[in-house]
């Protein structure tokens, strides 16, 4: 799914088709492009052995390429493709037509296996993907294409860079005014070169500079800047044993007013064979960046031990771009020495992880009720101040709704599940979610339709200002009336929300009830028959 709030549409790609849809209301006003492979490449997937569902065109990938048009890129029955679609400008007639002369073949931007991961970022005319790159799914690659730069990718077969990734993300995150400091940063899962022959998980975050060209001797059309950081995720345990949250799930970027220091939101399980459990960790830049900025991990050989790589580094430094915040010496990576680039080749790995902001998950679910697939998260303001909103999409149809309040005195954290929603009757696997807060929308795709729901539904909680304010919803408030939508501005005396402790007794004391009781038994209730008190 690619949301445009430009466009005010929510396009996305199914099976043989691409879709675009209202914002305002998804089921109207919707229009959509039939796009099948054509009967050769259908033919051609059979013989290979592909199956009958695999040997259609899966549209993977979806970006805005400029006011005009989108780029879409398929898998083509094993034989990957793009084309541009028109949309046109928001202030003409609605429009939403294929460029037929304008399909190109796809490989290097969209997988070929429509059940592979793949990522992408289209950033200044350049595609940045991360995919498997051939027909039996072995080439894990991250490639560059389209634009003015020419087409560059990551070593072939080489375990240092990637090793079976399962991709989830990516991101152009600018480190400052520069343009040419631009960094693109990939999201995903693999198996751990530092093992040291035990099999392990680790998430990771890749980075590489944009205008990143290659070397002019060695690694011609390969990335030079490329490197990689772990992600972790754990709970301190018992006797310094921690439990880690090792696979990497989905990641939400939180954008805020400063475009170089969004919050990263990511949704994590277990590889443990013992228990399955879901954490959601939150970083920021800065560790990001620490972590980049550190000591690079070294093996001296392959009987020894992973170590921080205590030697000379050369200049410029690996993994720096070319740009004037680096002090403009070069002015493009084919001009680094080769020693530079060597050194970059042989130590992708940075030996200092990055750890999330509490140095703990902000949420943990071992209950065993719920796969968690995706997240996404919206910022709340509140009568007693700001919440992250959660919106976890589970395997079997289910959203839950949920914040974390963070005690700074004693150090702890509660988790607060204000919703559970069915979205999907039919079991299935999520596939995407957008949320759109200026509409108070969230949005979700599956692998067989897309819902929309509001953000928000205060009425639920009814017209008692206690049930209101035992919610604990940061949307919600009680006005005097009923439980309606809050908003931050302008004084209303007769507003009730509290959404750090849910002290109903304190809130709606006077309201023409027992407090006290109320709230005993609103609490006893709840906890009974998961439904507020009656």
């Amino acid at each position: 799914m690619y949301l445009d709030e430009y466009q005010e549409r929510l396009f996305v790609g199914g099976r043989d088709h691409v879709y675009s849809l209202s914002l305002e209301n998804i089921s109207e006003k919707s229009k959509e492009i039939h796009w099948p492979s054509s009967e050769q490449q259908i033919d051609d997937c059979y013989r290979k052995g592909r199956e009958e569902r695999e040997c259609a065109n899966f549209i993977r990938i979806l970006h805005l390429y400029n006011r005009t048009h989108i780029l879409a890129c398929g898998t083509g029955a094993f034989d990957p493709v793009c084309t541009f679609i028109r949309v046109g400008l928001r202030s003409q007639e609605l429009v939403f037509q294929q460029e037929l002369q304008k399909v190109e073949r796809g490989r290097g931007r969209c997988p070929f296996d429509p059940d592979s991961s793949a990522i992408s970022t289209l950033a200044g005319g350049e595609l940045f993907v991360g995919l498997y790159n051939d027909f039996w799914g072995r080439d894990a690659t991250l490639f560059r294409s389209m634009g003015h730069l020419p087409y560059i990718r990551t070593e072939h077969d080489d375990d240092r860079i990637l090793k079976e990734p399962k991709f989830v993300d990516s991101f152009l995150i600018p480190d400052n005014e520069d343009k040419d400091d631009n960094k693109i940063y990939f999201f995903y899962t693999e198996k751990a070169i530092e093992g040291d022959g035990i099999h392990a998980l680790y998430s990771r975050v890749g980075r590489v500079c944009a205008n990143d060209v290659g070397g002019q001797r060695m690694m011609v059309n390969k990335w030079t800047t490329f490197l990689k950081a772990r992600l972790t995720c754990s709970v301190p345990g018992r006797n310094g044993i921690d439990t880690h949250f090792d696979e990497l799930e989905d990641v939400f970027l939180m954008h805020n007013r400063d475009a170089k220091n969004p919050e990263i939101f990511a949704l994590f399980s277990t590889t443990s064979n013992i228990f399955k459990g879901y954490a959601v960790c939150v970083y920021q830049m800065a560790s990001i960046r620490e972590a980049f900025n550190g000591p690079y991990a070294h093996k001296e050989g392959p009987e020894y031990h992973w170590t921080m790589y205590e030697g000379k580094v050369p200049y410029p430094r690996p993994g720096s771009c070319p740009s004037k915040v680096n002090g403009g010496h070069y002015g493009t990576t084919k001009d680094y020495p080769d020693e530079a680039l060597r050194f970059a080749r042989s130590h992708p790995l940075m030996y200092e992880p990055i750890k999330p902001v509490h140095k703990r998950p902000i949420l943990v679910k071992v209950d065993g009720k719920y796969n968690l697939k995706q997240i996404a998260v919206d910022r709340v303001q509140a009568e007693d101040g700001q919440y992250d909103v959660m919106f976890l999409g589970t395997d079997n149809g289910i959203v839950l709704k949920s914040i974390t309040i963070y005690n700074q005195e004693t150090e702890t954290m509660e988790e607060v599940i204000l919703e559970e929603l069915q979205v999907f009757q039919v079991t299935c696997g999520f596939i995407d979610q957008s949320v759109l807060s200026i509409q108070q929308q969230l949005y979700i795709g599956s692998k067989s339709s897309v819902a929309q729901l509001k953000l928000h539904q205060c009425e639920m909680y009814g017209t008692a200002c206690a049930d209101c304010c035992l919610a604990r919803d940061p949307y919600c408030a009680w006005d005097g009336m009923s439980c309606t939508r809050y908003f931050p501005i302008g004084m209303h005396s007769k507003r009730r929300q509290d959404v750090r402790h849910g002290n109903a007794a304190q809130q709606c004391s006077g309201q023409h009830f027992n407090g006290k009781l109320y709230l005993v038994l609103s609490k006893v209730y709840k906890n009974l028959f998961h439904k507020p008190f009656p």
